[in-house]
């Protein structure tokens, strides 16, 4: 059966909020909410502000999902290797961030500039 789960470029952008509810991270992380728990369990590096019994997650717990996505899902890793692989010489290579960061402003963009062009 094939795999019809987007990849990391087809993820739709992160809206330029402050905060994200965990139904919101999940929808734009393509997983259920339940593995963003399960997640922050097994990675350190996700750590949400919680306030009122309540995740908040920011654009950069979002990237950081996503690259974990990409790892487990994508490229394979098991946990314990993705795990080691952000605390390993790879974390401090930004430049998967950066170029989805880029994407992402890119398509913003993209967007206003097609939303100024219908308002003429």
């Amino acid at each position: 059966m094939p795999d019809n789960s987007p990849t990391q470029n087809e993820l739709e952008p992160i809206p330029g909020k402050r905060y994200f509810t965990i139904g919101e991270a999940a929808k734009l992380c393509d997983l259920k909410p339940h593995v963003l728990r399960y997640w922050e369990q097994e990675f350190d590096q996700i750590q949400p502000v919680k306030r009122s019994n309540r995740r908040y997650y920011q654009r950069q717990d979002l990237l950081l999902i996503r690259q974990i996505r990409s790892l487990l899902y994508d490229q394979g890793f098991t946990i314990g290797g993705a795990r080691q692989w952000l605390k390993g010489d790879n974390a401090s290579d930004d430049t998967k961030q950066y170029r989805q960061l880029l994407k992402q402003t890119i398509s913003e963009l993209e967007d206003i500039r097609d939303l100024l062009k219908t308002v003429r």
